[in-house]
């Protein structure tokens, strides 16, 4: 059983505070979910995992763009910042 989920950090308030595009805010929340995913197919000894850290990531989707970090020790994805466009 994994426990990877996402979070934005280090709150929501820090990272989507005074967006108020609901249906772009979904979208990053959607493909966060897609990250999660993938990264528990990437990193199935994510508890154990003493690799480097992965380079934080970039996606770019409809309405603007994301920054996120996958950290497996913690089994989670770290949505860092949001921009929109």
């Amino acid at each position: 059983m994994t426990d990877w989920r996402w979070d934005y950090e280090p709150d929501a308030q820090h990272v989507i505070g005074g967006i108020n595009d609901l249906g772009f805010i979904a979208r990053v929340e959607e493909r966060a979910d897609e990250l999660v995913r993938m990264a528990v197919v990437l990193y199935l000894e994510s508890r154990t995992y003493e690799g480097v850290s992965p380079r934080l990531g970039e996606e770019v989707i409809e309405g603007g763009m994301f920054v996120y970090q996958i950290v497996p020790r913690h089994e989670r994805v770290y949505i860092l910042q949001v921009t929109v466009l």
